[in-house]
């Protein structure tokens, strides 16, 4: 249920509809800073005159930039509220794309995609702490859900977009359009969304008393468990995110528009599955879709493995979109959980939510590369492991702490 009023004097006026659509905003600027520019790989390889591999280590950065900015925003937006962070991290977001475009060399590129993704990352781990702030239970797993759901048409908009616009315009006109979309957002968060965090519940907290709260949150399993289940479920979309270019354009020869709409029909079946998945939050716990929602995704890596040498493209295309469909069900769900049993720690809960998630998103999508072998095994393989360990954390965790 919403908490009340006395638990948080300065609740927003906003619809929830509202609040949800500017979150899922927010939380859109890693997938359209990603998604929007993968058709581009080969442009940015010849116009930096580099390989494949350096283009690629910035998309490892610019995860592992969303997983640092996440040690920052923590404690900030427990001691200065939710939303003066938030708007410094939209602001060095559009400061960043912008200087991109004018970027001389690959080192650059990189070195701006890694302060690019520290700046936006303020989106997602300031929406999380405003949905605790404001609902629990149940009712924070709906709201997430719902924020996925509509977060998911960044993931079908912007390859295809960006397949369009790269083929049109150049690498440097995706860009632009990031800085556009996040200035939109800026004034809508700005003018639309009011501080949730009451000035008498902000902590004043030392690097000490961070790192103390770190570890205390680290070591509850009520907190650690989900958190690292749905970071590693979390994972397989990123090593489908690194690896289907190679895979879709240099193994199948799909070009870069039809990339782009290939990989919005996985977003596709990600917003299905996030609607299912609020519908069956009002007649089963959380825990049991979670349960399932696992297994779907083990039985899918399985398969891919299996098939990914011999498998036509549309088999190979329908194991993914089944498979990745479960991601947003495990990590709203996950997440749900996690923040209930994190306390009054919500800021440095949501930053360590954040670090796992992208950390092993960097990690994964590095290794994918690293192991790049000019065939879909590296991807495939890597998308079953993220999914055994999911599983096997989630089991374990629920038998030995229950």
């Amino acid at each position: 249920m919403a908490k009340s009023d006395t638990a948080v004097p300065e609740r927003p006026s906003i619809s929830v509809t509202r609040l949800t659509i500017i979150l899922a905003a927010l939380t859109a600027f890693a997938p359209f800073a990603t998604d929007m520019y993968l058709a581009s790989f080969p442009m940015l390889a010849e116009d930096f005159r580099t390989d494949l591999g350096k283009v690629q280590l910035g998309l490892s950065l610019f995860f592992l930039g969303l997983a640092l900015g996440q040690l920052v925003y923590g404690p900030l937006i427990d001691r200065f509220g939710r939303k003066l962070p938030l708007l410094a991290g939209i602001g060095l977001f559009i400061v960043t794309s912008l200087l991109i475009v004018f970027a001389p060399n690959i080192e650059s590129f990189i070195v701006l995609r890694l302060l690019q993704a520290i700046g936006g990352c303020a989106g997602m781990i300031v929406s999380r702490a405003i949905i605790s702030d404001l609902f629990e239970g149940q009712e924070a797993a709906s709201i997430l859900s719902l924020m996925m759901l509509v977060q998911g048409l960044g993931p079908i908009l912007a390859p295809i977009l960006g397949g369009y616009i790269v083929a049109a315009a150049g690498w440097q006109a995706v860009f632009l359009f990031i800085a556009a979309f996040a200035t939109v957002c800026f004034l809508a968060t700005r003018f639309g969304i009011a501080e949730t965090l009451p000035t008498d519940q902000r902590q004043r907290a030392s690097a000490m008393d961070i790192l103390r709260t770190w570890a205390g949150l680290l070591a509850r399993p009520g907190f650690i468990v989900p958190t690292l289940a749905g970071s590693f479920a979390f994972a397989c979309m990123f090593a489908f995110i690194s690896g289907s270019p190679f895979v879709y354009m240099e193994l199948h020869g799909v070009s870069e528009t039809l990339y782009g709409w290939l990989f919005g029909l996985n977003a596709i079946g990600m917003i299905i599955a996030a609607q299912l998945n609020r519908s069956l939050l009002v007649r089963f716990p959380a825990e049991q879709v979670t349960v399932v929602a696992l297994g779907v995704l083990l039985v899918s890596g399985v398969a891919l493995v299996f098939v990914a040498q011999t498998a036509s493209l549309p088999v190979l295309i329908a194991l993914l979109w089944v498979g990745l469909a479960t991601v947003p069900m495990i990590g709203a769900n996950s997440t749900a959980l996690a923040m209930a049993a994190s306390g009054r720690d919500r800021g440095s809960a949501s930053a360590i939510i954040g670090v796992l998630q992208f950390g092993l998103a960097s990690m994964i999508s590095g290794l994918v590369g690293v192991f790049h072998n000019s065939t879909a095994w590296p991807m495939t393989g890597a998308i079953l492991l993220c999914a055994a360990a999911a599983a096997s954390i989630w089991i374990a965790g629920r038998k030995i702490f229950g």
